[in-house]
């Protein structure tokens, strides 16, 4: 993290009661921070984290913890509010766009199923973002899971978590001629209007929709990240997780005004002004 990521980040973080005891710690929150997203960036194997960071038995320990007790959920929602209200809009949305995405999985874990219609052998991921293409909700299940079936799922999460949010827009696999009582079951018992954007039939090859480009730019914004590119977590709720804390770097990022692209032109500036007795000594 950058010195303004952790400004931002760092009033958040949860407050140790000394009453409660415990020797000093010898990792403190920030390289606890810097752990995590190296992981969830590079996508290595935990063991894998470099000498120059922490241990990794102790990063996977506090990654662990905090999502347990919920310290990830309560960052999260607290930078999503912050980014709304730094772009002139409500803290809480009013309307959301749903989606979900088969992704792959590696050998052995939870929830591992086939997936016919993306022929994928993996998990499905069932996302709600905000219209800003943020993460409210977000549900891990087998990739056999129909999108209607999982959409009940992340629907009453969001009616949950969300009592502002009146409206939202889905693709036409949420309801098709066979079975459209998603949409009944959300107006009726959530008090959610759940509207199809479907596409036309005489367009051909990749067009961007209404509304439906929101969400899908959300997956992209999280397989950026190579932890999420692929789902390597043994447990679901290890996944939804890992996607928390992919958002909650996105959002750092932007309240810090910084760019999210990588760039080494530093890095090469740096080594066309070292001389020959600098690289010597290095």
């Amino acid at each position: 993290m950058t010195d303004e990521m952790w400004e931002v980040i760092r009033p958040l973080l949860p407050v140790r009661n000394l009453r409660k005891g415990g020797g000093v710690r010898k990792y403190g929150d920030r390289l606890v921070l810097d752990s995590i997203f190296y992981v969830l960036r590079s996508g290595c194997q935990w063991r894998m984290l470099p000498r120059d960071l922490m241990p990794w038995d102790a990063a996977h320990r506090w990654f662990t913890k905090w999502c347990r007790d919920g310290s990830c959920d309560r960052i999260h929602d607290e930078l999503r509010r912050q980014l709304r209200i730094g772009a002139g809009r409500d803290s809480e949305p009013s309307a959301a766009v749903i989606d979900a995405q088969s992704i792959k999985t590696s050998e052995g874990g939870e929830a591992r199923g086939f997936d016919a219609g993306k022929r994928t052998t993996g998990r499905k991921r069932h996302v709600i973002v905000d219209t800003m293409g943020l993460l409210l909700v977000v549900a891990v299940t087998f990739a056999s899971v129909q999108d209607r079936a999982g959409g009940r799922t992340v629907l009453a999460r969001l009616a949950a978590a969300f009592r502002t949010v009146s409206l939202v827009w889905a693709d036409g696999g949420y309801a098709n001629s066979v079975d459209s009582t998603l949409l009944s079951w959300g107006r009726d018992a959530l008090g959610i209007v759940v509207e199809i954007v479907k596409r036309t039939d005489d367009v051909r090859g990749f067009k961007v929709l209404h509304r439906r480009w929101v969400v899908e730019r959300s997956f992209g914004w999280l397989v950026r990240n190579r932890r999420v590119a692929r789902d390597y977590e043994r447990l679901t709720a290890t996944s939804e997780a890992m996607i928390k804390v992919a958002m909650i770097r996105l959002m750092l990022v932007r309240l810090a005004g910084q760019s999210s692209r990588w760039s080494h032109e530093s890095h090469r500036e740096t080594a066309r002004t070292k001389t020959t007795e600098d690289l010597i000594v290095a």
